[in-house]
């Protein structure tokens, strides 16, 4: 599912906590996404969409921390290390079947787990099949651990299957961004919401054009912040001439 990939450390975009890199956006454009466009995706969410809704109670867990979080041997142990699920609705986790802790890069499959904790259930969808089902709910037990609560376990059998060995976090990010803002933003307090996915079409294809137009426009956005710091403001251009000083009239001169 993910083909090598040419090493590119060159920078590409700082979005707050994210540095994208240049080998980040080759992947995005035809390839097997990396932790990183994914991280980028969740902060995009959280600092576009998330942030207006207050009351919300929901976490973007990082894939990193998903993936630390499957390998924990007790998860209270990196209990410091997650945020605060202090009085958190809903939980989305990327997931990923690597076989090295924090090394989600050499996994060969993405997946979304989206815990909802106010209903102690962990709904998964999985672009390809089953091949996540074992990992997601690993992940699940370790979240039940540590919440203190009992998550039932559910696989969406009608969730959009992918068409190549490339697109699953793609799909990933996409059903993110559907189920966040489509269902659980939209949604009144104690109103009944299906988490199917049956009904939702997934163009990966387009998909990737889209995040790469929004990485585009922050990184425009940026390079233009840039550019008005380092323009001088109005009437602070440095003169090559010596300062001049601007004394009163000289009285004395006119009275004679």
């Amino acid at each position: 599912m993910a083909s090598q990939l040419k090493p590119d450390d060159t920078p590409y975009l700082s979005y707050y906590d994210v540095r994208l890199l240049k080998i980040d956006i080759n992947a995005l454009k035809n390839d097997w996404l990396t932790d990183n466009v994914i991280t980028f995706w969740e902060e995009f969410l959280e600092r576009e969409y998330l942030t207006e809704f207050k009351n919300s109670k929901i976490i973007l867990l990082r894939p990193t921390m998903s993936v630390m979080l499957g390998f924990a041997q007790d998860a209270k142990e990196v209990k410091e290390a997650l945020p605060d699920f202090t009085g958190v609705t809903h939980v989305f986790l990327p997931i990923n079947d690597c076989n090295t802790p924090n090394q989600a890069e050499e996994g060969t499959h993405w997946s979304l787990l989206l815990v909802s904790v106010v209903d102690g259930v962990a709904f998964h969808y999985d672009s390809f099949y089953h091949g996540n089902q074992t990992v997601a709910l690993n992940v699940t037990n370790k979240l039940s651990r540590l919440l203190g609560i009992k998550l039932r376990f559910i696989q969406l059998q009608d969730t959009p299957q992918q068409e190549n060995g490339s697109d699953c976090g793609v799909y990933v990010c996409l059903f993110m961004r559907h189920l966040l803002l489509k269902r659980l933003l939209m949604v009144r307090t104690n109103e009944k919401v299906s988490m199917s996915m049956a009904d939702k079409k997934i163009d990966a294809r387009e998909g990737r054009k889209e995040m790469l137009r929004v990485i585009e426009d922050r990184r425009r956005e940026g390079e233009k912040r840039r550019s008005l710091s380092k323009s001088p403001a109005p009437g602070s251009r440095k003169s090559r001439s010596p300062p001049r000083i601007d004394s009163p009239i000289d009285d004395s001169r006119n009275s004679r």
